[in-house]
């Protein structure tokens, strides 16, 4: 295995006869020992390090858990080549809550867009049904219902944690590969696309984000503040995982 990457922004290593990059996010708060991998839901790769970490330490890291990550990374992509792009067509296929609905477009007569659940179907009412509208409207409801759902989430998941902590302030942000993330200064960051996981998966989410608010990295001690809030997270995080690409597809 060798390093291919010639600047400091540019990161990949070769295992086996594959080339697999990754992103390196340096964290001034993350202990200089304390240097960590993952795998994101669209299966990108990114490395939490010390802002004084040195090339070589986070490329031997990374060399050191490469069967890992190119195990991941291929499971990742596996499960998304049978994933097709979406259409915005009536009856695609659509999840909210961790539910599946039908998309149901219906040409109106009036200027203002509808969308509504009914039943069994994400009904949507426009003058224009094209492809891109149905799609702005159906991104600009995703983002109405996360933020009431998420700060309902958040709310709940504050209330029980056995540590006392005021609520962070809340944004949305579209990323094509995390689920959330918390700043120091506790801020936290979550994806509108994920109000599309059932609520338990949310409510993961929000706790892990939230653990970093007393932990800023995936220490030991981060992992005991998820099990000591939420023992069964784990199922949870793997149920998120195995909806990523579904849930991502937009």
């Amino acid at each position: 295995m060798r390093d291919l990457a010639v600047g400091e922004a540019d990161w990949s290593f070769q295992y086996g006869s594959e080339i697999v990059y990754f992103a390196v996010r340096r964290q001034p708060l993350r202990r200089n020992s304390s240097i960590n991998i993952h795998v994101e839901p669209e299966g990108n790769v990114l490395v939490d390090a010390p802002a004084d970490a040195s090339r070589a330490s986070i490329l031997a890291a990374v060399r050191k858990r490469s069967r890992w990550i190119q195990g991941h990374v291929s499971a990742f992509l596996r499960r998304r080549e049978h994933v097709l792009p979406r259409e915005y067509v009536s009856g695609e296929s659509f999840m909210y809550l961790g539910r599946r609905y039908r998309l149901k477009v219906i040409a109106g007569e009036s200027a203002e867009v509808s969308v509504k659940l009914r039943g069994g179907h994400l009904e949507l009412r426009l003058a224009n049904p094209l492809r891109q509208m149905v799609r702005e409207a159906t991104k600009g409801w995703i983002r109405d219902r996360a933020r009431k759902v998420f700060a309902d989430r958040l709310d709940a998941v504050l209330a029980d944690l056995n540590w006392r902590l005021p609520a962070p302030t809340m944004r949305l942000q579209a990323m094509n590969a995390q689920w959330g993330s918390c700043s120091p200064s506790g801020r936290l960051t979550l994806n509108p696309w994920l109000v599309k996981a059932p609520r338990d998966c949310i409510d993961y989410v929000i706790l892990h984000e939230l653990c970093h608010l007393k932990e800023h990295n995936h220490s030991r001690r981060f992992y005991r503040l998820l099990d000591k809030n939420m023992p069964p997270w784990r199922s949870r995080k793997k149920r998120l995982d195995e909806l990523a690409e579904v849930i991502l597809n937009m």
